[in-house]
């Protein structure tokens, strides 16, 4: 029997970011180049070396969720579940209604909330066994983000949790891809929910040397592709779409974003900090050839452009073999300048800057771009936002140990 293959499309966009808790406001930030990163403030930066991130601000998790759950509730998995509502509800849909309920799943990439596991070991160490905290993995268990999204919605399709580093979100997205189109499921809340920033992980990272230490001047710290850039500022936060069935969002008359067009995977198999342009290469190539794209037509790159020395250069290099000649013509840019990294979120709140500039017609700008890198020599779009009719655009997404990932959206059209 012959499978029919659907396509997806994206009907709702939801984000909780350094420069906006809602899409509208992540928009606006990224538009007018607002810096989301400053001096740190839910933890006493003053013992850290690296003292400087990007936090989510004024957040109030209490306006998804009770207080009694607020408690239980990681602060990954608070963001999962503030996103995911608002991608929901921008999507028009009532679970409650007709077979809505069994009929969405989630995905969600995260990390989880290992990082804040030291001070519930110490607290025992401490106290004795019997006062270990006895919520510890329904607050900070991994499987959460995507648990908490679909324990609050009431939603009992698939519930998936992903982690391949720093491409976990555009993974997800992937995965999520499929199941559409193999009709494992009429829609999705699929993209990445972050809450890394501890004491633990800016120091651990920062003593790798992955960190901007620029503490004295936070606002410029994130400087993707510049010839300065010193390191990658952690960030906080969610990304999440709505993903649907073609036919689904049609019937119902839904306003559609755009069409997730293809997804591309690949390993670098190489050492686990080193970063590799073939392997990266790899990942844009098949993407493009999931969604049938030549990459003549490939109009905007919302690059993974992390602010680090290697990285930049190599996803530059990465480019170049993946987009031939066409790539000098291709304007591209790093909203990481602006939010700072979200690791495992990462993919997710692009691919909602990558759908929203395709959808405003307005490129977002790398902020802090003041001296060119000779070898990170393509259209970076530098300070200020910059025009654009856009048909085809794509996001990159390469994790800390090699995995890569890269999504591929299009403007709608039936056919």
């Amino acid at each position: 029997m012959q499978r029919t293959f659907h396509r997806a499309v994206v009907t709702g966009l939801g984000a909780v970011t350094p420069i906006g808790n809602t899409t509208a406001e992540f928009w606006e930030g990224l538009a007018a180049g607002r810096n989301g990163i400053h001096r740190l403030s839910i933890y006493d930066p003053e013992p850290l070396t690296v003292q400087i991130a990007g936090e989510v601000k004024a957040w109030d998790p209490e306006s998804y969720m009770d207080r009694k759950v607020a408690r239980r509730t990681g602060r990954f998995a608070q963001f999962a579940l503030g996103a995911s509502t608002q991608a929901l509800e921008d999507s028009g849909i009532d679970p409650t209604t007709g077979t809505w309920r069994d009929d969405i799943g989630v995905v969600m990439a995260t990390s989880g909330g290992a990082f804040e596991m030291g001070e519930p070991w110490f607290e025992m160490q401490t106290k004795g066994a019997r006062h270990a905290d006895p919520f510890l993995i329904t607050r900070l268990g991994q499987h959460m983000g995507a648990a908490r999204v679909g324990r609050e919605l009431g939603l009992r399709g698939p519930n998936t949790t992903i982690n391949t580093a720093c491409a976990s979100g555009t993974d997800a997205l992937g995965h999520a891809l499929n199941m559409i189109r193999l009709g494992h499921s009429r829609a999705l809340l699929a993209g990445g929910a972050e809450g890394l920033i501890t004491p633990l992980s800016l120091a651990s990272m920062g003593r790798l040397g992955a960190l901007s230490h620029n503490n004295d001047d936070p606002e410029h710290a994130s400087r993707p592709f510049d010839a300065n850039r010193d390191g990658f500022i952690l960030g906080e936060g969610a990304g999440v779409l709505l993903l649907e069935s073609e036919e689904s969002a049609l019937a119902r008359g839904a306003h559609i974003y755009a069409e997730l067009a293809g997804v591309g995977w690949s390993f670098d198999a190489t050492d686990d900090t080193s970063p590799d342009a073939g392997g990266q290469a790899l990942s844009i190539t098949r993407a493009l050839a999931d969604a049938g794209i030549a990459p003549t037509e490939v109009d905007y790159i919302n690059c993974h452009g992390t602010s680090t020395p290697l990285n930049d250069r190599t996803e530059t290099q990465a480019i170049k073999i993946a987009l031939g000649d066409h790539a000098y013509r291709i304007p591209m840019s790093s909203t990481k300048s602006m939010t700072g990294h979200l690791a495992a979120a990462a993919g997710g709140i692009e691919a909602v800057a990558a759908i929203l500039t395709m959808q405003n017609g307005c490129i977002p700008p790398t902020i802090n771009y003041t001296t060119p890198d000779p070898t990170c020599d393509l259209d970076i779009v530098p300070n200020v936002a910059r025009a654009a009719s856009l048909r085809t655009v794509i996001s990159n997404s390469f994790g800390l140990g090699g995995q890569n990932a890269c999504a591929v959206f299009r403007r709608y059209e039936s056919r």
